[in-house]
């Protein structure tokens, strides 16, 4: 067998998920919901495995840049109503490849650029209605 991997520094308790989730639903999913007249997306998944195929992607393209820690931004993003179920305009989320060339100094990558040589990753699945954590 392998070498076990560690939990990783970043990660959260559930009791932590569950507080983010339910704060953000008390704050804004009211709002939303009388704004827009509808129950909007607010989780999304994609699978272990397309995941992996997609940092596999960004780390390789990366690599061909000179690119040596490429990173990940997640932004919201909301479909054109024509492109969308029930003419909605659901919200969604999407990642972007960031990352600096060799020797380039920035704080935990949060100051990269978005490397927008590599694609963008979307059209993950969302519970209907959303599922609450």
């Amino acid at each position: 067998m392998g070498k076990e991997i560690q939990r990783p520094k970043k990660c959260i308790t559930e009791e932590e998920a569950r507080e983010l989730h339910d704060n953000w639903c008390i704050k804004r999913e009211g709002h939303l919901k009388k704004s827009l007249g509808f129950e909007d997306a607010r989780e999304f998944h994609w699978s272990v495995a397309e995941l992996e195929e997609y940092l596999a992607y960004v780390k390789q393209e990366s690599k061909k840049q000179g690119i040596t820690n490429p990173g990940i931004r997640a932004y919201f993003g909301a479909y054109p109503q024509n492109k969308c179920t029930k003419n909605r305009g659901y919200s969604t989320l999407f990642f972007a490849p960031t990352g600096s060339r060799a020797g380039a100094k920035g704080k935990d990558g949060a100051d990269d650029e978005n490397n927008y040589g590599i694609s963008a990753f979307n059209r993950g699945g969302g519970g209907n209605p959303p599922r609450i954590y």
